[in-house]
């Protein structure tokens, strides 16, 4: 299967900051470890274009992300120090984003070790997210006629305010939010489909609200590519999360989404969104088995077309 990573774009932080950027590196050496990826399939992707992010953000916030004129309080909302290397991060992280959905268009399932930046809105960025992945892949796949309809599937413990944003009057896109009801951002906007759970909810709720959402989203979206938001930070023990759902309980979660997906015919690019355990190897494992899903589905579906051939 086809991964992406951008972990060698080193984001400068300070000394005990609380976002957790090891968690990339060590992703990825759990995949090479594993196996998960085919000779030349664990890939760095390009950096997306002006033009790519121009079409889900704004000309001038692009202008003051890129020459470092964003105001203190606009980089206290995104919570990192400003620098050219944070720049490049931001747009490699988004062509993984785009590298995915092109391989999956092709293969199925495909996969970025970052992204999942879905604070990012229009005109600012929020919550450790300076550029929309989502939003900058969605369409650059529809501008490249490889797509006609795309769904977001959010399952990140809070809400994809930012993609809601940029999406909101664009019927093309559609976004579907399963997320914690009281937990950031406070201010809400308004997806497509959202579903909000309230703080302690565990696995039996979790799921059962996603399998009735999910297939409402996907009946509705009638979608030619799948984005999923594979968030860790629902995790029971996550710093962040104020939800009680176990690696088990996560892990039903991606099969939920990728079989309905496959079912479907709707090929699927994963993204890692956030994750904040206590542990950050608790993190990496969540991460990992929604990685190491979808490439066994995908090795399933190679092996069944391969069956059929042959008979």
């Amino acid at each position: 299967m086809k991964v992406f990573y951008s972990d060698h774009f080193v984001l400068p932080l300070p000394e005990g900051h609380r976002f957790p950027m090891v968690k990339y590196s060590m992703l990825r050496e759990r995949v090479a470890r594993d196996g998960i990826c085919g000779p030349g399939e664990l890939l760095t992707p390009r950096a997306v274009t002006e033009e790519e992010i121009l079409r889900a953000h704004s000309p001038d916030y692009l202008e003051r992300v890129v020459s470092g004129t964003l105001t203190d309080k606009e980089m206290r909302r995104i919570g990192f120090p400003w620098s050219e290397k944070m720049v490049e991060r931001s747009r490699r992280a988004s062509g993984g984003t785009l590298g995915a959905c092109l391989a999956a268009l092709d293969e199925g399932f495909a996969a970025n070790l970052a992204g999942g930046t879905h604070h990012a809105f229009s005109d600012s960025g929020e919550g450790y997210c300076v550029l929309n992945d989502s939003a900058i892949a969605a369409r650059a796949v529809q501008a490249a006629g490889l797509a006609e309809r795309v769904v977001v599937i959010d399952t990140d413990v809070h809400q994809g305010n930012g993609t809601a944003e940029i999406l909101h009057e664009d019927p093309t896109v559609f976004t579907f939010s399963i997320h914690g009801a009281k937990n950031f951002p406070f201010h809400k906007e308004e997806s497509d489909l959202d579903a909000p759970l309230p703080d302690g909810v565990g696995d039996t709720e979790f799921l059962a609200t996603l399998e009735e959402n999910l297939e409402a989203a996907l009946d509705a979206a009638d979608a030619s590519i799948a984005i999923y938001l594979a968030g860790a930070d629902p995790f029971e023990g996550d710093r962040l999360g104020r939800l009680s759902v176990t690696k088990s309980g996560l892990a039903k979660r991606d099969r939920i989404v990728l079989e309905n997906c496959r079912e479907r015919g709707i090929p699927v690019a994963l993204t890692m969104a956030g994750g904040y355990a206590c542990e950050v190897e608790d993190t990496v494992d969540v991460h990992f088995q929604s990685i190491r899903r979808a490439a066994d589905m995908l090795e399933r579906a190679a092996n069944e077309s391969k069956g059929a051939r042959q008979t």
